[in-house]
């Protein structure tokens, strides 16, 4: 007999206090509630939860603590026509839940609409195939760990996998390979530190399982884009095991991070859950509220509102739902200390009604919320559902994941005249930000990222390689903006090799030298490859992990991107905190920026629509004029950016004394070392080798 106290409603969860564990639920549509225990052996306990406080039900059992499996069986009405799916033969994981122990075990008996009918007593076979949820403790050691606060116009970011950064690194022990405690590893943050980035965005680490499809094909879910638990650390990324462990290794992850001065930021899918469409398996939500968790159409509620592509989208509108979200992000970062988060498919959080809304009840309520607020929010902008691309829309809190910068980058390297495109992407898109009162740091500015090619493959592919995901090469965009340079894939070339290498330094210079704030996606700086794969979202094997002993061949680019990291870092003039002001200066003032022409004059409104594909761009570090976040006036020294990425050599006048007598040469994508390069003089010329980029620095200027 298992002894059961009142508890209290709140908090939701499973709350370990030291001396026992309150458990609560929410369930409008219940009737009744019980909670199963499992023992080590799998036997099960059921205790119903009699108390109900507006619909939250909850108890309190003294002696039992951390390591306790457990999960929910909900007794209500079954309609589907009607949405409403209670089944009380289902074993339901707790929105709450802080660990997950097990995995999902595809079986007929987890299917939500054909095997979903509560007259068939499935619970016994279903109980091993499903995840438990684990009772954890929320004492830690944090010592004197503080939070690096990285200002976002100082911040470098990182996406990466914790599975895939690590798998085959040959210096991180074998048991710690893809897992939290391999990325806390002092040879992998003594490479991230070094490597000059300031924030790892993590792919999604809550906990999540595969769908079916991939399981009958042999695959599984690698990114991790189907959550089953908001508040649970995935399991499968601990090296100490699943029974809450998961929970300290991630702590020390992130307390290792920050030692190194590196923040953490977590990519967040709340959007829609694992447990997909109106066939997909009944595993939490579905079969605890349906109505309350999930978006429903209005003439037949057995069917979801799909805003996601992935079967079902979270109902935002109801305030437990979102309430589950906003809980979920405070615990995040009030106890796992973590700096931020990136949102998945943000605009499908936008949508009130059917219509993306920027003032909807969501981005209110992280608006005024006292934790969230103060953490970095990057959304990534867009979803499925009509007029969903919202690029350049979210509020001013907000930054975003800028698919403009990605476009228009590789569109110019690959030769298209898209010169006023770039020029606002370089200058931190001030077209679709600053009318909101926002600042160049709105923009995340990326080229690749975890979908669609590597930047090794970027320049090595024109179309999609994936076959090996099982979908006959129909998955994965089909607008890469890609150029392989004359030959599909590897090849030994020497002239291809040489361009392709050129283009990946042009590119990585270009983002690191964008006003915004970059993101790198992890491997491209040692040449990653996925062989063509631009949708390597099952790919838990070499496909998709980074491939270390292969990556030590190209140190000499991982010393270039070291150096444009340093570059900026010592640079304000490359990551201001304000927009150009573009105009010719008022008497006493300078000039900020200037664009010209390759003869060295100013370009003029009708040069930007003739096709260009050469530009130069002089960055004025006299003309910083705003006090740096501790008050300190800003001045920096004054670059010329020149940019060539027509087929043809191009002679760049350098411009006249008003922009600077003397030049020298410290970035140069065509000849990477540039030491010992002679001084360039004002009215001098200097070439520019097709597909090349080239930054020099003002060494003295006549009015200085």
């Amino acid at each position: 007999m298992v002894d059961v106290w009142p508890g209290t409603p709140y908090p939701l969860g499973a709350t370990y206090d030291g001396s026992g564990t309150n458990f609560s639920l929410f369930s409008e549509a219940a009737h009744r509630v019980e909670l199963c225990l499992f023992d080590d052996h799998g036997a099960q306990t059921r205790v119903p939860l009699t108390e109900n406080d507006g619909f939250v039900w909850h108890g309190y059992l003294p002696g039992v603590g951390p390591g306790q499996r457990y999960g929910y069986r909900v007794h209500g009405p079954y309609d589907p026509a009607a949405g409403l799916r209670c089944n009380p033969n289902k074993l339901l994981v707790d929105p709450y839940a802080k660990a997950i122990d097990g995995t999902l075990s595809w079986h007929e008996s987890l299917f939500g609409y054909h095997f979903d009918d509560p007259s068939r007593r499935n619970d016994r076979d279903s109980a091993p195939f499903v995840p438990k949820c684990v009772v954890v403790s929320p004492f830690f050691d944090w010592g004197n760990e503080n939070r690096p606060n990285i200002p976002y116009h100082e911040t470098v970011v990182y996406e990466a996998h914790v599975r895939g950064l690590t798998m085959r690194h040959p210096d991180i022990p074998e048991r710690l390979r893809g897992t939290y405690a391999g990325l806390a590893h002092p040879v992998m943050v003594d490479y991230l530190t070094t490597l000059g980035v300031t924030a790892v965005e993590l792919m999604p680490v809550h906990h999540f399982v595969p769908e079916h499809a991939l399981v009958a094909r042999g695959l599984t879910n690698y990114w991790g884009y189907n959550t089953l638990a908001f508040l649970a650390p995935h399991s499968g990324y601990a090296a100490t095991g699943s029974r809450g462990e998961q929970v300290q290794e991630f702590k020390a992850m992130v307390k290792a991070l920050h030692e190194a001065g590196i923040e953490v930021i977590l990519d967040v899918v709340y959007n829609h859950t694992a447990e997909g469409d109106h066939m997909g398996p009944t595993l939490s939500l579905r079969g605890i509220d349906n109505l309350t968790y999930y978006r429903v159409r209005d003439d037949d509620r057995r069917y979801y509102l799909d805003y996601t592509g992935c079967g079902n989208s979270l109902n935002v509108r109801h305030p437990h739902s979102l309430q589950l979200i906003m809980d979920s992000l405070r615990y995040w970062v009030l106890e796992m200390h973590v700096d931020g988060f990136r949102f998945d498919l943000a605009s499908a959080l936008a949508r009130e009604f059917h219509d993306v809304d920027r003032l909807s009840t969501f981005f209110d309520i992280v608006q005024q919320d006292p934790v969230i607020s103060q953490v970095k929010l990057i959304a990534e902008p867009w979803d499925v559902g009509p007029g969903g691309y919202q690029v350049g829309n979210f509020p001013p809190l907000w930054t975003e994941w800028n698919g403009k910068y990605r476009d228009t980058v590789r569109d110019f390297w690959r030769g298209h005249p898209v010169l006023p495109e770039l020029g606002s992407r370089l200058t931190g898109s001030s077209d679709l930000y600053q009318d909101d009162g926002r600042r160049p740091v709105a923009s995340i500015n990326f080229v690749t990222c975890h979908d669609g090619f590597t930047l090794a493959d970027l320049v090595s592919y024109n179309d999609k390689h994936n076959l090996a995901n099982g979908e006959d090469n129909r998955d994965g965009s089909d607008d890469n903006r890609s150029w392989n340079h004359g030959v599909e894939g590897p090849t030994d070339d020497p002239a291809v090799v040489t361009l392709r290498r050129r283009q990946v330094r042009n590119i990585l210079a270009t983002l690191m030298l964008s006003q915004g704030v970059p993101m790198l996606l992890h491997g491209d700086e040692i040449g990653r490859t996925q062989a063509g794969n631009n949708n390597a979202y099952c790919q838990d094997n070499e496909v998709s992990w980074i491939d270390w002993k292969a990556a030590r061949k190209e140190e000499e680019l991982l010393e270039f991107v070291r150096g444009l990291a340093k570059l900026r870092r010592e640079h304000p003039v490359f990551r201001r905190r304000r927009f150009f002001q573009g105009r010719p200066p008022r008497e006493g003032e300078q000039r900020d920026i200037a664009w010209l022409r390759p003869d060295g004059s100013l370009m003029e409104d009708a040069d930007w629509g003739r096709g260009g594909r050469e530009l130069g761009v002089f960055l004025n570090g006299d003309a910083i004029t705003e006090p740096d976040p501790r008050g300190r006036t800003v001045r920096d020294d004054s670059f010329l950016l020149l940019l060539n990425a027509g087929d043809r050599a191009v002679d760049f006048a350098i411009p006249g004394r008003e922009y600077g007598t003397t030049w020298e040469t410290v970035l140069d994508t065509a000849e990477p070392d540039v030491q010992d390069r002679p001084l360039l003089a004002a009215s001098g010329r200097l070439r520019v080798i097709d597909r090349a980029l080239v930054l020099l620095r003002r060494v003295s200027h006549a009015g200085r």
